[in-house]
């Protein structure tokens, strides 16, 4: 659909979006409940579920990550199911498998737990490449090959993902075209010491921890992906976020050659796409019909972080793929 950058069209759509999003009000209401500060996260969470992208959080071990996507399942009206990677976990353990049947002599086919709509992989990193790689064609193509059959996902569907970031031994680093795939990549932080008073309260509560209820529906969130699409994003930031990701790949002509032997490789065009379709999903977050600068600069290292490959030398300096955007972001031209 064309857009026209009209003030009446966008004062229209910037309505239309204000009515739309007003159940972000309600999930967030609702996330509060079970989970305390991590705001950064919750919205990053709700970009992924409107932008239709995958979600990787990354944190050392009682952060809330898996109590946040637990929550954000029960607060919609959807299939949720959970997987526990572990070393011996097999693919047939996540997208099923073909059983006997004695009494008709025939194969059939037992679904396994990723025919849901929100699917939490539970510390990713810990089962070997093989079940790790079985998650791919589920989270690109939006569909599962179990012996001869295809089957279609259910919409929404989405891959929600934790993994440890401390412990070395035991884990497999996920391969780096598993983790194109997802959208974000969201670093989590140890509460402040004000909410972990807070978290403690919580926990002795005699009452015991607030009940999730479900306040969106599955079609609410279909709808509002539609929505987030239309948002209005002017050619300026087309360009400026073709700017950054292209700082990535040929610093030098960004007038940053320092960066090049420290970047082995730059952003893929996923990284392009992804942060268009996260920065339209901020500013419907944020009830706004465009999408300003700032939008992309709130997502940028979330979306980036994991899709650039630093060298040894980056790493004998201590140099980290967030040093890097941190010095593009600053060096490449604002709209």
């Amino acid at each position: 659909m064309e857009q026209t950058a009209s003030s009446v069209d966008i004062r229209e759509l910037n309505e239309r979006i204000n009515q739309q999003s007003a159940f972000i009000d309600l999930l967030m209401m609702e996330l509060n409940k079970a989970v305390v500060g991590q705001k950064h996260m919750v919205e990053r969470l709700l970009i992924g579920l409107l932008a239709n992208g995958h979600v990787l959080l990354e944190g050392v071990p009682g952060l809330a990550k898996t109590l946040a996507i637990k929550s954000l399942a029960a607060a919609i009206h959807g299939r949720f199911a959970r997987i526990q990677f572990t070393p011996d976990l097999l693919p047939a353990d996540v997208l099923g498998t073909m059983i006997y049947n004695p009494q008709e002599h025939k194969f059939a086919v037992r679904k396994g737990p990723i025919f849901a709509n929100f699917v939490l992989a539970d510390e990713i990193n810990r089962a070997p490449a093989k079940v790790q790689s079985a998650l791919l064609e589920a989270m690109q193509e939006k569909q599962v090959t179990i012996g001869d059959y295809t089957y279609k996902l259910e919409e929404p569907f989405l891959v929600l993902a934790t993994q440890n970031p401390i412990e070395q031994e035991g884990t497999y680093e996920l391969p780096e075209a598993q983790v194109d795939r997802f959208m974000l990549k969201v670093v989590i932080s140890y509460p402040r010491q004000e909410e972990e008073k807070q978290i403690i309260r919580y926990n002795l509560n005699p009452q015991g921890m607030a009940k999730i209820n479900p306040v969106v529906t599955t079609d609410d969130i279909i709808k509002a992906r539609k929505l987030v699409r239309e948002v209005y994003m002017d050619e300026k930031i087309e360009q400026y976020i073709l700017d950054i990701v292209f700082a990535t790949r040929f610093p030098e002509d960004y007038k940053l050659p320092r960066l090049k032997p420290l970047i082995s490789y730059g952003a893929s065009p996923r990284a392009s796409i992804s942060l268009a379709l996260a920065a339209k999903a901020y500013a419907f977050i944020k009830r706004r019909g465009y999408v300003i600068p700032e939008d992309v600069r709130a997502v940028c290292h979330d979306v980036m972080r994991h899709r650039i490959g630093i060298t040894y030398e980056a790493e004998a300096e201590n140099v980290t793929s967030v040093n890097i955007l941190n010095e593009i972001l600053n060096s490449v031209e604002v709209p």
